[in-house]
């Protein structure tokens, strides 16, 4: 039988999977352990004055969308006016089929504003008055609670103030969780041009004067101890090339020493550098009892010359196809030595390394159920086939009912239904496991994994 477009049996192909969705994963709240809002809109609750704001601005997905679409730039970062941005990628939707987009486009219209014409160039200005007007009474905690929300993890630089963090954190009205993420990227990455200037920042926010790797420790140190006074329970890395080369504390000095002067430093040494700081960082992490995630394989910035116009984050990013296994198993056991290695979390952006991956987190469990974790399907990846693949692999080899298992990563208070999509996918997993005769028909056996799943595993996980 044909289904109706988004109807209530969405990507569910069972009656198991339907009743798994609308019995066990539909109501659960959300956990939303990585993203990219900014605490200082949830702080002053924002009102958007139109759906360009809250849709366009900051969507990469969107704008890649656009161009390929053949739309000029003046309508996707430029300055055309909101409501010509809005009408280009309205006349782009149509073209998106078979690109999650088109789901996350009408899933977002239905479940927020109730909005259910199909998007195109036609319903363009009637979606445009709609929506608009019921986000005059939609602030951004409204979009929150309506979504479900019980914690929001979002990605701070260490030299972060978190003063709207701790503001939040002070205001009883609003019960949702806002924590910051310790993204120290910065202080790894030492022969960006940026980086002296960068540790300039973090002597100042920590009130070390930073001379040597000691000093630099010293000052991360501060910094870490403040994020967890904040609530912090995560840090993040974004490691697009792995390395693992062990040095001793007086050569990765020494390098540092290099680079404080201006110097470019040799890949060879920029290894040992990260290496050693990776390490470091990790122990920190393990006695703070926080998760870390290393988010691999990434190859930003391919297009110079928009980087150079526009810079980065701005949708010219690709998969990497580099070699992991190696250098992430031998850095992960470097850990494992010295008792440090904190609960993780790895990600890839090439499916390739999902098996990869399943297997490694496999070889480092220990006393946490679930304690090293293969996350999920991540940027380009978390689409249909993406999760899916990201699932079977983590089931074939690992234990996916101890997996924790979606997030946003999202700059938009309307990607929420990004956990929808998940959950019925999840779902639908189980439920065809059960029509092939895989697993039972066991709704408490089942429908536990699958809350499991989409809440509890990560609250337990993270301690929230």
């Amino acid at each position: 039988m044909t289904k109706a477009f988004l109807d209530d049996r969405f990507l569910l192909n069972s009656p198991v999977a339907e009743r798994l969705y609308n019995e066990y994963a539909k109501d659960l709240p959300i956990i939303d352990y990585h993203c990219h809002l900014i605490p200082q809109q949830i702080f002053e609750d924002t009102v958007f004055e139109n759906i360009t704001e809250v849709w366009l601005n900051g969507d990469h997905y969107k704008w890649r969308a656009m161009r390929a679409n053949g739309v000029d730039e003046t309508y996707i970062t430029g300055d055309a006016a909101p409501y010509e941005k809005f009408e280009k990628w309205a006349e782009t939707v149509p073209a998106t089929l078979g690109n999650p987009l088109y789901h996350w486009t009408h899933l977002e219209l239905r479940r927020y504003f109730n909005e259910e014409r199909l998007v195109n160039s036609q319903t363009a200005p009637a979606i445009w008055e709609n929506v608009n007007g019921q986000l005059k009474e939609k602030s951004v905690r409204e979009l929150i609670k309506q979504s479900n929300v019980e914690v929001i993890c979002t990605t701070d630089d260490p030299i972060d103030s978190l003063a709207y963090h701790i503001q939040l954190k002070q205001d009883k009205e609003f019960t949702v969780q806002v924590l910051p993420s310790f993204r120290p990227d910065q202080a790894l990455e030492i022969n960006r041009p940026t980086f002296t200037g960068w540790i300039a920042k973090l002597a100042d926010a920590s009130k070390v004067n930073i001379t040597s790797l000691a000093d630099l420790k010293a000052a991360l140190q501060q910094r870490i101890a403040f994020f967890a006074e904040a609530g912090c329970k995560v840090s993040d890395h974004a490691l697009d090339q792995l390395y693992y080369e062990p040095a001793t504390e007086e050569q990765v000095d020494a390098i540092l020493q290099e680079a404080l002067a201006g110097k470019k430093v040799t890949q060879l040494e920029e290894a040992q550098y990260k290496t050693h700081l990776l390490q470091f960082l990790g122990q920190q992490y393990t006695a703070y009892d926080w998760a870390m995630q290393y988010h691999i394989s990434a190859h930003r910035n391919n297009n110079t010359k928009m980087f150079n116009t526009l810079g980065p984050d701005t949708g010219y990013d690709s998969i990497n196809d580099g070699q992991i296994a190696v250098p992430l198993t031998k850095l992960l056991d470097s850990l494992a030595m010295e008792n440090a290695l904190p609960k993780t979390i790895i990600y890839s952006l090439n499916p390739k390394d999902y098996y990869v991956i399943a297997s490694i987190v496999g070889s480092f469990q220990e006393r946490i159920p679930g304690k090293i974790q293969f996350g999920t399907a991540w940027w380009f990846n978390d689409q249909k086939e993406g999760m899916l693949d990201q699932m079977n692999a983590l089931a074939s080899i690992g234990l996916l009912s101890r997996f924790i298992g979606m997030l946003t990563d999202s700059r938009s208070f309307l990607s929420y239904t990004r956990h929808e999509y998940f959950r019925r996918l999840l779902c639908d997993v189980i439920g065809q496991w059960v029509v092939d005769g895989e697993a039972p028909e066991d709704y408490e056996l089942l429908g536990k994994m699958v809350e499991d799943i989409c809440y509890y595993n990560a609250k337990r996980y993270f301690n929230f």
